[in-house]
C-alpha cells in the first residue's frame, strides 16, 4: 500500500527518485522568495510572484511546495542559515546564549519580514534545529532540568523578537531609542499626574536621570536579566507555585515564543 505523503515539507524528499531532473530546487525557490520579501515585504511573496521571479509558470511551483506556508518555511530556514556559531564555545553559558541572541537580532534586522513570518509559526527546518542544538550545547553543563533549558531558550527567542520588532518599528518611525523612551516617559508622567494611577506615580517619582539608552545596551541588559533569572538551579521535583504539574516545554527554535 502506498504511504500517504508526509505533511511536513522537511519529511518529504526534495525530489523523487525517478523522473526528469527538476528545473528548480528548494534553495532557489527560497532565495527568490527572500529577495521579494526583502525588497517589498512579506505580502509581496505569493506563489505567482515567486514563479514569475524564477521565469516559470504560476502552477509550476506546486511541484516543489504544496502551499505558500511551505514556501515561507523554506525562506525562514534559509535565512536562519545566516546565523554563525563561530563565537560560541566561550566556556560560559550566558556569553554563548547572548552570542546566539545577537546573531538572531542581526538576521531579523537584515530581513525584517522574518518578524511577521515567525509570529504565527514555529520554525522547525534543519537550520532551526541546528540553532536549538547549539543553544542546548551552551547549557549542557548547567545544573537545571532539560525542560527548564527548553523553556529558557523559547523565552529568549521571544524576547529577542520583541525587542527587535520595537527597534524596527522605531526606525520606520524615524526615532532613536532615546527619543522613543522620552515620548513614552512624557505620556506616562502626564497619566500619573492625573492621580488615578498611584502605583505608576510611585514608580516614576524620584527616578534618577539615566544615560541615553541605545538599542544595543537595552538588548544586552534585558536579555542578561531574563536569562540569569530563568536559568537558576532548580529542584528536580518542584511543581509550579500553584501546586499544579508543569506543562510540557514549548518549542525553542529561533523565532518561536514561549506560547508556541
Amino acid at each position: 500500500m502506498t504511504e500517504p505523503p508526509a505533511h511536513s515539507i522537511w519529511l518529504r524528499p526534495e525530489r523523487a527518485g525517478r523522473g526528469p531532473t527538476p528545473t528548480f530546487d528548494r534553495d532557489g525557490i527560497a532565495a527568490a522568495g527572500i529577495a521579494l520579501a526583502d525588497a517589498h515585504g512579506l505580502p509581496a511573496v505569493t506563489m505567482r510572484a515567486v514563479a514569475v521571479a524564477l521565469g516559470a509558470g504560476p502552477a509550476s511551483l506546486y511541484r516543489y511546495v504544496a502551499t505558500r506556508d511551505e514556501l515561507l518555511e523554506l525562506m525562514i530556514d534559509q535565512v536562519y542559515g545566516e546565523i554563525s556559531y563561530a563565537e560560541l564555545g566561550s566556556g560560559h553559558w550566558l556569553d554563548d546564549l547572548l552570542a546566539l541572541a545577537w546573531q538572531s537580532r542581526d538576521v531579523y534586522l537584515a530581513h525584517p519580514w522574518l518578524l511577521d513570518a515567525t509570529a504565527t509559526r514555529t520554525p522547525m527546518g534543519p537550520h532551526a534545529v541546528t540553532y536549538l542544538e547549539h543553544a542546548l550545547a551552551a547549557l549542557a553543563d548547567l545544573d537545571v532540568r532539560p525542560r527548564t533549558k527548553l523553556e529558557a531558550i523559547a523565552i529568549l527567542n521571544a524576547v529577542v523578537s520583541t525587542l527587535t520588532r520595537a527597534e524596527v518599528t522605531q526606525r520606520l518611525a524615524g526615532q532613536t531609542t532615546p527619543q522613543w523612551q522620552q515620548a513614552q516617559a512624557e505620556y506616562l508622567t502626564q497619566v500619573a499626574m492625573a492621580g488615578n494611577h498611584p502605583h505608576l506615580a510611585t514608580a516614576l517619582t524620584g527616578q534618577p536621570p539615566e544615560d541615553e539608552d541605545s538599542p544595543e545596551s537595552l538588548f544586552d541588559r534585558v536579555l542578561t536579566r531574563v536569562l540569569t533569572g530563568l536559568l537558576q538551579p532548580d529542584d528536580i521535583g518542584a511543581t509550579s507555585v500553584h501546586g499544579r504539574a508543569e506543562a510540557e516545554p514549548p518549542a525553542a527554535s529561533p523565532g518561536s515564543s514561549a506560547a508556541s
